[in-house]
């Protein structure tokens, strides 16, 4: 009787940080590649049947979409009622500080979308990972306005560098 070597039976370990958090380190060529890949699986009835239900599986979501960005981008992930994706819209690009972003025509994308809740996200490139004053006034307001036609703001994030983010609903804001 053969006796079976422990350290083939065992599972791999598993990493400290998810894969696609090292994203960033790839090059343009690189990353592109991934993000078509990643838009091929968004499209797929596999990928739109998996919930969002928690921070954590919000941040896996988002780690790619963000990567190596260099200018503020805001992003919108709309879902429907059992928080499945519906879609993914970049609501608005700006410079290297901030992006505009009006409260009426997120409403109106809502809507488009026929969503029953949004999760709100942006990158800061500078690296901080704290909302501003300006980003905890613009989600009030955005969450006033998207109570009136009954889209659930369910969280708003802010991405850094390397896959650090900050979700307003885990430190109290929303």
């Amino acid at each position: 009787m053969a006796t079976r070597n422990r350290t083939t039976a065992r599972a791999p370990a598993r990493p400290e940080k998810p894969a696609l958090a090292c994203i960033h380190l790839l090059d343009d060529r690189q990353r592109r590649v991934i993000q078509r890949a990643f838009a091929i699986l968004e499209q797929s009835a596999i990928y739109r049947s998996e919930a969002l239900l928690d921070p954590a599986s919000v941040r896996a979501y988002l780690a790619l979409k963000f990567a190596g960005l260099e200018r503020e981008e805001v992003v919108a992930i709309w879902l429907d009622s059992q928080n499945r994706v519906i879609a993914f819209d970049v609501l608005s690009t700006g410079t290297i500080w901030q992006a505009a972003l009006y409260p009426r025509e997120v409403v109106k994308t809502g809507l488009r979308h026929n969503a029953a809740a949004i999760i709100l996200a942006h990158n800061h490139p500078s690296g901080e990972l704290m909302p501003s004053a300006a980003d905890e006034r613009l989600t009030a307001d955005l969450q006033a306005a998207l109570n009136l036609v009954e889209i659930r703001l369910l969280d708003h994030f802010i991405v850094c560098g390397g896959g650090a983010m900050t979700s307003f609903a885990e430190i109290g804001l929303l």
